[in-house]
């Protein structure tokens, strides 16, 4: 089906219809005006989507996910959070494939709750306004339906922890002074009366409570790969390091030993990779290297759960994109694989606080959304909870992409996943789409856009894990720290090359499309390598890294400054500068979409826009969206609809079809 087929009904003229008062305009790029049905959108040179259009793509944008929340103490209901209206909502389970029963009925997304241990009819969640992430935390009874608002209602807040024996609440707050993020802890009997039990600069932040709620393991946060572990008395507000002072590593994922002596820690420090260890946390930090437990796995541990009798650890792994799980004996520290799972990617490990033998995670993989499953430890035996749908569409139709590799500068092989339109007898579009993070990792999830972009419209889709992305070790992730950056734009050429190198693909007819730091990838492209990209898709992305660094919120700026280098350096501004692609506009070739959310506290609306008017001086059709009620990102769903569906028409313009899209 072709997403321009059918042109949009002709508009009123003023003489049909009265004279409305216009809204001030939320943006300086002119010419930008509301978008009909959608007054928060507001749109500039955008097109309309034709109604067939529409119709077609509501089937795939009407997939939904049920990511695990918390379950209950006897494990018989299971909190998650799943869309059926515009934004996510909390829901609870109770039987596998059983109903979701709503909880919270609000305008905006709620994706971090917790249910209160002893009593599963109270919870505690997060929840922002129109995407700004100043999350707030709330108190939500179920027997009245009714949520109170338990922090200032100004400040940020994150991290959200309950004690097992649902004495104590905690979470990470600006409050003190907006820049640095100190760990609060109140009574859950009076969560009002919270009290700081960090204070001091920088970004500190609660992880996990000792089984019997006296201590909590806070973590400092620096970087991806500089983070250190303290112990915290709860009572006392007594502070002990875990991790060791000096050199510097990851804290990726910690939890108590059930007695509360040691401390089982997920750190790169003492290897390339991510593994598990366990530590004395009454002693001084080790000296030298600890044994490592999961030495026999070379990739990351990406997520860890004790359970409750602090018999057995349950680990998920990252090999190569693809989850596994894996169970560690306390007492023998054996590891064995549960091979049951399907092949796919999980996250979010849980146990009920009075079971230990099965735990609950979310699962999903590209062929359908993440859902809520559990898996009895006993018979390695998983369970599927809920079943997200995907619009009526067939999910046997879909494609599941193919891992590849393909080499770059300096040695770099780069990691990639490569959707191809079936039965393909011709050479096809393609488009690159590149992860936020820059830590990140694209993963092979399922992804709604990228069905319908292989499905009907006949292209492919090639998603690179370029230097810096997680998953690699961190000797990769490493590779385009400060200045090393300006390197690491080498990939996005190799990227180009792989894509000649396919018969099956068209290197003249190629896209780009990312969002965060995948915008700012995607900006790149088109600005240093302008003669081999046809469109290119900014979603929330950095046109100048300077700029960015200077205007995104203070109290994210020193955690960005060690990951991009410190714009005050002139030597490392003048680097920054050369890779902006702001700096870069002339070279730029391609079409281009912008799109942003106006209160987005990482992107700051101002990088979307100087773009758009530098562009516009020499190429006046660039596509501009700005969401008013949105931030980093679109979680409302006509907002998200209308982003993915005139990106898709965006892309369907510029590139063509290739020969297998459904035709209309």
């Amino acid at each position: 089906m072709s997403l321009l087929a059918t042109q949009a009904p002709a508009t009123a003229t003023s003489a049909q219809k009265p004279e409305v008062a216009k809204p001030a305009a939320p943006s300086q790029v002119p010419g930008i005006s509301p978008l009909a049905g959608l007054p928060d959108v507001w749109v500039s040179n955008v097109p309309p989507v034709p109604e067939p259009v529409r119709q077609r793509l509501d089937q795939y944008l009407e997939s939904r996910s049920a990511g695990v929340q918390d379950t209950s103490d006897d494990g018989k209901q299971v909190l998650i959070s799943t869309r059926f209206g515009n934004t996510n909502q909390l829901h609870v389970v109770e039987m596998p494939m059983g109903a979701r029963t709503q909880l919270t009925f609000t305008d905006e997304p709620i994706n971090n709750a917790r249910f209160l241990p002893g009593d599963a009819r109270t919870l505690f969640f997060l929840q922002d306004k129109g995407g700004g992430e100043f999350f707030q935390v709330f108190r939500l009874d179920r027997r009245t339906g009714r949520s109170e608002l338990l922090t200032d209602g100004k400040s940020r807040h994150e991290e959200l922890e309950v004690s097992p024996d649902g004495r104590w609440l905690a979470y990470a707050g600006t409050g003190r002074n907006g820049k640095d993020t100190d760990v609060y802890v109140a009574p859950t009997s009076d969560p009002k009366q919270a009290r700081r039990l960090t204070e001091k600069e920088g970004t500190w932040q609660p992880m996990e409570f000792s089984h019997d709620g006296s201590k909590l393991l806070v973590q400092q946060f620096r970087a991806a790969d500089d983070s250190d572990l303290y112990v915290v008395d709860v009572k006392t507000g007594a502070l002990r390091q875990v991790t060791p002072k000096e050199g510097k590593g990851s804290v990726d994922a910690a939890v108590f030993t059930h007695d509360g002596k040691g401390v089982y820690l997920v750190t790169d420090r003492y290897s390339d990779f991510a593994q598990l260890y366990q530590l004395d946390v009454e002693k001084s930090p080790p000296a030298g290297t600890p044994e490592s437990l999961t030495k026999s796995v070379k990739w990351d541990v990406t997520d860890l759960a004790l359970s409750p009798d602090g018999k057995q650890l349950v680990l998920l792994f990252n090999e190569d994109g693809f989850s596994t799980m894996s169970v560690l004996d306390a007492r023998t520290r054996a590891l064995s694989r549960v091979d049951s799972l399907p092949k796919g990617v999980a996250r979010g490990l849980v146990f009920p606080n009075r079971r230990s033998d099965v735990v609950a995670l979310s699962f999903g993989d590209a062929s359908g959304p993440i859902d809520a499953w559990t898996v009895d430890l006993k018979a390695r035996k998983p369970t599927r909870w809920t079943r997200s749908e995907v619009g009526g569409l067939d999910p046997s139709t879909f494609v599941t992409p193919t891992l590849v590799r393909y080499p770059s500068t300096d040695g770099v092989e780069v990691p990639a996943f490569l959707y191809l339109p079936k039965n393909t007898s011709a050479k096809v579009p393609v488009v690159m789409v590149f992860h936020g993070g820059p830590e990140g990792q694209s993963l092979p999830v399922f992804n709604s856009f990228a069905q319908y972009l292989v499905n009907e419209l006949g292209m492919a889709m090639l998603l690179p894990n370029v230097r810096g992305s997680t998953g690699y070790g961190k000797a990769y992730r490493a590779m385009d720290d400060g200045v090393k950056r300006e390197q690491s734009l080498a990939d996005i050429g190799a990227t180009l090359d792989y894509i000649a190198s396919r018969k099956e693909l068209d290197a003249s007819r190629v896209g780009v499309y990312g969002g965060s730091y995948g915008g700012y990838m995607t900006l790149a492209t088109v600005a240093f390598f302008p003669d081999r990209v046809r469109a290119a898709v900014d979603v929330v992305g950095i046109s100048s890294l300077p700029s960015f660094l200077q205007n995104t919120q203070a109290y994210r700026r020193d955690l960005r400054r060690a990951e991009y280098g410190d714009e005050r350096d002139p030597k490392v501004r003048a680097v920054q500068e050369r890779i902006s692609p702001l700096g870069s506009v002339d070279k730029i070739r391609a079409a281009l979409y912008v799109q942003q959310g106006a209160n987005d506290p990482r992107v700051p609306q101002s990088e979307a826009e100087q773009i758009v008017q530098a562009v516009r001086k020499r190429s006046p059709d660039v596509w501009y969206m700005l969401a008013t009620d949105e931030g980093h990102g679109f979680q409302k769903k006509p907002n998200r609809d209308f982003a993915q569906m005139t990106a898709l028409m965006f892309f369907e313009k510029h590139l063509g079809q290739g020969t297998t899209a459904t035709k209309p």
